[in-house]
This record gives C-alpha cells, sequence and structure tokens, in this order.
C-alpha cells in the first residue's frame, strides 16, 4: 500500500478507510463495538488465500438465502448461455 488512505466516517463510531485513488475499501475500525481491532478488507491482501475464515459476523441482518448460498452452482467464470 501506497499514500495515506482517506477516512470515511460512516456511522458515530465507525470509520471506513479507503483507497483516496481509487475507493477500494482497505480498513474498518469502531472503538466502541471492536476496541483494539482493525477489520480489514480480504480482497486488499496480496494473498487473501492465506487467511482462511474462523467465523462469521453481522448475520443477523443476513439475506435468507445467504446461509445456504454455498449449495448454489458455482462456475469459475460466466456460465454460457446455451
Amino acid at each position: 500500500m501506497q499514500g495515506t488512505p482517506k477516512v470515511y466516517e460512516s456511522s458515530v463510531h465507525g470509520r471506513r478507510h479507503f483507497c483516496a485513488d481509487c475507493g477500494t475499501g482497505l480498513f474498518y475500525y469502531n472503538a466502541v463495538h471492536l476496541p483494539g481491532i482493525a477489520d480489514v478488507q480480504i480482497a486488499t491482501l496480496d494473498d487473501p488465500n492465506s487467511l482462511a475464515p474462523t467465523i462469521q459476523v453481522q448475520t443477523a441482518e443476513r439475506i435468507g438465502w445467504m446461509e445456504r448460498a454455498h449449495e448454489l452452482p458455482a462456475f469459475p467464470r460466466y456460465p454460457s448461455r446455451d
């Protein structure tokens, strides 16, 4: 990473840090609900596969079908229209 991230106050306590050039989200901080923790956007890492998820958070408002999304057919690229 190069440069200084821009900060957006997304809520009373939430701070979202993002790239000022391209807009990519980088970090989320919330000193009240996540004291001492930085929520790093995993896709911004050089090797996102190096950190496997261990929990799911914020599932209270999850869309109902997301609970079983992993059971849907998967395609490495857009499926053909045939």
